[in-house]
């Protein structure tokens, strides 16, 4: 299963922001999310979702093999990352994170939990063969 993203669908809410932090964090702190939500204005309402695509871009460019893929979902291994942060540089989407709270980089472990509680049905789970990420 992938994520896709429909556009037109967001309202720009945060509610999967919301979620992602609050179950990959235990914080209610959407800016800790593993997602961003972009505000095209001066268009009102216009927003871009930008979630992982699981693409591997991180794991073929990391030099130290510390990025793997479990589950259909590419993992940082904090134990063999070096925080050289080549990773976040090479990602297509802008969706390799760095916290000031952690050493390593972060990213969509494919929890789901935010096409869960996407109110709009904005984000949602699908098949490989049917997954795009615009």
């Amino acid at each position: 299963m992938r994520l896709r993203v429909i556009h037109e669908n967001c309202s720009g809410c945060g509610t999967c922001r919301l979620a992602c932090a609050v179950v990959n964090f235990k914080e209610v702190n959407p800016s800790k999310a593993l997602l961003r939500i972009e505000a095209r204005f001066p268009a009102p309402g216009d927003y871009r979702i930008h979630v992982c695509d699981q693409c591997g871009e991180c794991a073929e460019n990391c030099p130290e093999d510390a990025i793997y893929l479990k589950q259909d979902a590419y993992i940082v291994d904090p134990d063999k990352c070096t925080g050289c942060l080549i990773c976040v540089d090479v990602c297509p989407h802008d969706v390799m994170f760095t916290q000031l709270h952690l050493d390593v980089p972060i990213k969509c472990n494919n929890c789901g939990e935010c096409a869960h509680t996407c109110p709009r049905y904005a984000i949602e789970w699908v098949a490989d063969m049917e997954s795009e990420v615009a």
